[in-house]
């Protein structure tokens, strides 16, 4: 017999980071989730991935008090701020350019963002880094 889903929570963890302090050990707690085991669990699963990377993480918990994971790769913006050696976006995205980025680092992010992307292929998910880029304050050079 199947589980009976009691809900799911999204939460933005860093990866490898995750510990019982606020936001992560209050948002399960209060659902009844063991916090230790959740963390522990995380950061095994995310321990190949880069140090503090934010992680969005849909948590489906049970009401048998046990919970599965789903982690996504880190967002688009992570990836570009880092390329473009960025600490944030521009203020006003569509006057002002922050920095840029090269074609074939936006390759790089579109292929690494390629399992969470609604994309058939590398090119259609270059578009949508490329809306996620010029969103920010980020031109793409050739």
């Amino acid at each position: 017999m199947a589980k009976k889903v009691a809900g799911t929570l999204k939460l933005q963890v860093p990866a490898g980071q995750a510990n019982p302090s606020p936001p992560v050990g209050p948002a399960l707690g209060q659902r009844g989730i063991n916090i230790m085991e959740f963390c522990k669990a995380f950061n095994a699963k995310t321990q190949e991935l880069e140090p503090g990377a934010p992680c969005p993480t849909i948590i489906t918990y049970y009401q048998d008090k046990s919970f599965s994971m789903d982690i996504k790769t880190p967002p688009a913006s992570y990836f570009l701020k880092k390329a473009a050696k960025l600490k944030s976006g521009a203020n006003n995205p569509n006057r002002e350019t922050v920095g840029s980025v090269t074609t074939k680092q936006l390759k790089e992010i579109a292929e690494a963002k390629m399992k969470d992307l609604n994309a058939n292929d590398v090119d259609a998910a270059m578009k949508i880094i490329l809306g996620s880029a010029k969103s920010m304050g980020i031109e793409v050079k050739g």
